[in-house]
């Protein structure tokens, strides 16, 4: 317990950057008991709407939850979703440039309907994804030439625009030079390499995607030796569900540790949690394996509530103790 307390202290000592898709999560609850007479399909009373900060903003919230100074960087729009994004960014003290909000693109939305915990549909509100590039951010530039400001760089990929190859590579080349922990959590459909990246935190499928196996046999060696070799990594940590993660370096597989998680209601957002945990602890010089045990408690935490969920510094003390 008092390795745990003294990692987390030394957590919320951090300056962290997160850069990538932004989104707003909406939840509407209610429940459903009879069928519309304009169509066969279930009238939802509503009882309860939620809003919170999704994909980057979710990993950027869950860093603040544990006590760190962090930035996020992405674009959003001036309409109401964009409004409601930018309150919700200030309300968390989650520091972002005006350059972030840009005219004549929607902010991304998601909006989940939620009936007795389970997720009916979901509805999405998105322009393509060269409306939303940070190539032609002036902050982005900014940024570049006071980079050694941050401990750990966190690129959220949800293959929505906001993140390039180029912009990847000289994050990365930036950060380098500083000896700035980077990491990044891969959409492979996105195309984007993170070549020589600190940490790579794909999920079992994109682990698929990235190697191109086209098989259904998971041969978890043959992929890391995969990954490793086209993207060359400091390290790789695959999260697989209910099975915990896989960690590698080097190349080779060092460790499976096995999910905390004791109900799951909502895997939506656990990724955003693991990659948060994961750079934290190695941006405070943890070593990858109690980095991964750190990540896989807080993971364990926030799929017992529903929707995107952060873990608190409380919470994950209490999960050790019980």
């Amino acid at each position: 317990m008092k390795t745990l307390e003294n990692l987390l202290e030394r957590i919320a000592q951090l300056r962290m950057l997160v850069i990538g898709d932004l989104m707003l999560d909406r939840y509407i609850f209610g429940d459903a008991s009879r069928i519309s007479p304009e169509a066969p399909v279930p009238v939802i009373d509503v009882e309860q709407e939620r809003e919170t900060l999704g994909a980057a903003g979710n990993v950027a919230l869950n860093l603040h939850s544990i006590g760190i100074d962090v930035e996020v960087l992405g674009s959003f729009g001036f309409d109401v979703p964009g409004e409601r994004l930018r309150h919700l960014l200030a309300t968390h003290a989650i520091k972002f440039d005006p350059s972030c909000q840009q005219k004549n693109i929607r902010t991304i939305l998601k909006t989940r309907i939620i009936v007795r915990n389970q997720q009916l549909c979901r509805l999405d509100i998105e322009d393509s994804p060269e409306k939303y590039t940070l190539e032609q951010n002036v902050y982005l530039e900014e940024l570049l030439t006071k980079i050694d400001r941050y401990d750990g760089i966190i690129f959220s990929n949800y293959a929505k625009g906001a993140i390039t190859q180029r912009i990847a590579d000289r994050v990365i080349g930036a950060a380098q030079s500083y000896g700035i922990v980077t990491a990044a959590d891969p959409k492979p459909k996105s195309g984007i390499r993170f070549t020589g990246i600190d940490l790579l935190k794909p999920n079992k499928s994109e682990a698929f995607e990235m190697v191109e196996n086209t098989r259904n046999h998971f041969n978890t060696n043959e992929i890391c030796l995969n990954i490793f070799a086209k993207h060359q990594p400091k390290y790789l940590v695959i999260t697989l569900g209910q099975e915990g993660m896989l960690i590698a370096e080097n190349g080779k597989i060092v460790e499976q540790i096995a999910s905390n998680a004791r109900e799951i209601f909502d895997v939506s957002g656990a990724g955003d949690t693991a990659i948060a945990f994961l750079t934290a602890a190695l941006a405070a010089h943890e070593p990858i394996i109690s980095a991964a045990k750190l990540a896989n408690l807080a993971s364990g935490i926030v799929v017992g509530k529903v929707g995107t969920a952060t873990a608190s510094i409380e919470e994950i003390l209490k999960a050790v103790v019980a």
